[in-house]
């Protein structure tokens, strides 16, 4: 595939941002084609004052000025995810909490196409583990039509997991599944110390996974690490277990990454292609691409290159609009979110 046309835009100009800092960035286009993008923001990352904050791009190309839509508790609120349930109605997920491990998830859901939201209530009521449901990247919908998946993961002091949370009754009660096995290699031994093996995982281990279903009805993930690289498994039983993570051979910067399939079959991926050495636990966030497979995640080829200056361009949501369209938000330096709208073709 090449790139034919791309438009890149802010969400909220800098001259017009509302708050000092924002991050973690979804999207989703609604049925008349507008898109819905939500985002955190305020002083700072864990401040009592973020929020989520939501805003819309109408048909004519201009986004609406962004509005709360977080639980405004007056605790820090993190990593909004945008999703379409089987009933057609939009769901909002966001985590709560002062810091990762407290974490509680709550949802509010719109039957309007955006124009007004239930109140917030909690995902899994009483959830102590730290979060449930989708952590920054976007459930996916099954081939069966009503089972939902959502991309999960755990941030304890020492250790990062994964796992799914499944649903087969649009979103009311969810099952959590197994915890994605890692072979976690010990948080202080340096990766030029030792042996490479594609099993073994340095650092805290593994968070922040993006799915998607294959043709034969397997569910594969990619993960952030803290090991420089991206991180896959995979479900043969709709997510319930998961076969042993390893290393991709694809750079990972201990940054977020997502990813989409689009109707024929082909991956695209955005992230930034970097790992972490010399040191193990976080690489610049920059550049930012999107990379491209038709075999099902075994080879990438470089689809487009979104950033390559200094700075920080992470934390990337992308959706599809058929086969021909890719829709990207993206963190932009910590201070406002980009958009870019990407038409592709053979």
């Amino acid at each position: 595939m090449k790139v034919k046309n791309s438009r890149r835009e802010f969400v909220v100009s800098l001259e017009e941002r509302i708050t000092d800092s924002a991050h973690a960035s979804t999207l989703l286009q609604l049925h008349d084609g507008s898109i819905l993008a939500a985002w955190f923001g305020g002083s700072w990352e864990k401040d009592p004052n973020v929020n989520i904050y939501i805003a819309k791009r109408g048909t004519d190309g201009v986004w609406s000025a962004p509005s709360l839509i977080g639980g405004n508790w007056h605790i820090a609120s993190w990593n909004p995810v945008l999703f379409r349930a089987s009933d057609d109605s939009i769901i909002l997920f966001f985590k709560s909490g002062a810091v990762i491990p407290e974490w509680k998830t709550y949802i509010r859901r719109s039957y309007d196409e955006g124009m007004t939201w239930t109140e917030a209530y909690e995902l899994v009521e009483g959830d102590t583990s730290g979060g449930r449901g989708p952590v920054k990247n976007k459930p996916i919908l099954l081939s069966d039509g009503r089972t939902i998946v959502a991309p999960a993961s755990l941030e304890r002091d020492e250790t990062w997991e994964c796992f799914v949370d499944i649903s087969r009754d649009n979103g009311k009660t969810w099952q959590q599944s197994s915890l994605v096995p890692l072979r976690h290699a010990g948080y202080n031994i340096q990766m030029v110390d030792q042996p490479y093996s594609k099993y073994r995982c340095f650092g805290k281990g593994i968070i922040q996974p993006t799915l998607w279903e294959d043709e034969n009805g397997d569910i594969h993930m990619f993960t952030r690490s803290t090991s420089s690289a991206i991180f896959t498994s995979v479900s043969h039983d709709k997510g319930m277990t998961w076969e042993q993570a390893y290393d991709t051979g694809l750079p990972n910067n201990n940054s977020g990454l997502d990813l989409v399939r689009t109707e024929n079959g082909k991956l695209f991926l955005c992230y930034n292609p970097v790992g972490n050495l010399p040191n193990y636990y976080k690489g610049p966030r920059t550049p930012l691409v999107i990379d491209e497979s038709d075999d099902n995640g075994k080879t990438w080829t470089r689809l487009i290159t979104l950033e390559d200056a200094p700075g920080d361009y992470a934390y990337p949501a992308i959706i599809a609009d058929g086969n021909n369209r890719l829709l990207v938000t993206y963190t932009y330096k910590r201070e406002t979110i980009i958009f870019w709208d990407i038409e592709i073709g053979e």
